[in-house]
């Protein structure tokens, strides 16, 4: 879920074509938890094939990262590894929530109430390891970089883009610039609902009149996936407590510093690569043909489509020389 700062970060306005050729680190997580919520039949239903096998992070995944590609956009895919301590409260929270969700959703469902259930179900989705390892196939498979990183993938985001491996990280979460992420680009879910601009740390510093530590108690304040936020205090009130210095007067019931430790020392890779390769045609049939009954002649459209974006890539490249 992230920090919510939209009230009072600045940002602009871009267009597509004025990210082309560039590459970008996603958190593939939020990405995938985005198509499992999102991609589902009128009563709330996931996709599926006919074992019952859940395929709606498979579909999401191959048609976004596909009209990225075909608009010169290069994401890198960074996976989530083992999530901080402080973060199992915010996940045991979010269970419960779930379990809640779903109970409502089958009683919506029951009763026939189609916008209901389907709302509801929204809320239910559950991510599993053999989700994030086809997740990771199908990327593989489409030639696009996965990053796995030891624990929160914004930090890791944050991190490419700090060694200047990637140009931006695309997400609609704002945890990328407590992370110290200099650049943030929110819209490349490609959803004509969201509006595609770019968020520059320096610029938020600059017109906030904080620091980055400051920005951080700020988030604090408000809530992160690490803590709880404090009761009353929204992004204007959590501004006006950092610039006036009173953040140590306000009561907590979290480890204040803990939190802020997260942000400002997160565990990373030093390892990684980010590698764009060619397209494995038979790997994407096996898995999404083969396995999960995806339309062969869908694929192997979308295996063309991804060649052909490659290949403008490398006419691109080769243009840049003469």
């Amino acid at each position: 879920m992230g920090v919510n700062l939209k009230d009072i970060v600045p940002s602009q306005g871009v267009e597509f074509e004025d990210l082309e050729g560039k590459t970008y680190a996603v958190d593939a997580l939020n990405s995938i938890y985005q198509f499992l919520a999102s991609i589902r039949q009128h009563d709330g239903t996931p996709l599926m094939d006919s074992k019952g096998e859940v395929t709606s992070h498979l579909s999401g995944l191959l048609y976004r990262t596909l009209n990225l590609l075909k608009l010169g956009i290069w994401p890198v895919y960074v996976f989530d590894g083992k999530p901080s301590d402080l973060k199992h409260q915010t996940l045991k929270a979010r269970g419960e929530r779930k379990k809640q969700a779903r109970q409502q959703w089958m009683k919506a469902k029951k009763e026939g109430r189609v916008d209901d259930a389907l709302k509801y179900a929204k809320r239910t989705s559950k991510l599993t390891d053999e989700m994030i390892v086809e997740s990771k196939q199908l990327l593989t498979s489409m030639g696009v970089p996965v990053v796995q990183t030891p624990s929160e993938g914004e930090a890791q985001c944050a991190k490419m883009l700090a060694d200047g491996n990637v140009w931006a990280v695309g997400s609609q979460d704002y945890d990328t610039l407590l992370f110290g992420g200099r650049r943030l680009v929110r819209g490349l879910t490609l959803s004509a609902k969201l509006e595609l601009n770019i968020v520059e740390l320096e610029r938020v510093l600059g017109d906030l009149k904080i620091t980055r530590e400051q920005l951080i108690d700020l988030a604090i304040l408000v809530g992160t996936d690490f803590n709880e936020g404090v009761k009353g205090i929204g992004p204007k009130k959590a501004l006006k407590a950092v610039r006036e210095g009173v953040v140590g007067d306000i009561d907590v019931d979290f480890d204040f510093d803990a939190v802020r430790e997260v942000f400002l020392n997160p565990q990373v890779s030093e390892d990684y690569r980010i590698d764009f390769g060619g397209v494995d045609g038979e790997g994407l049939r096996k898995l999404l043909c083969d396995v999960h009954e995806f339309s062969e002649e869908r694929v192997d459209k979308a295996v063309k489509e991804v060649e052909g974006a490659y290949k403008a890539r490398s006419q691109k490249t080769l243009e840049c020389w003469f």
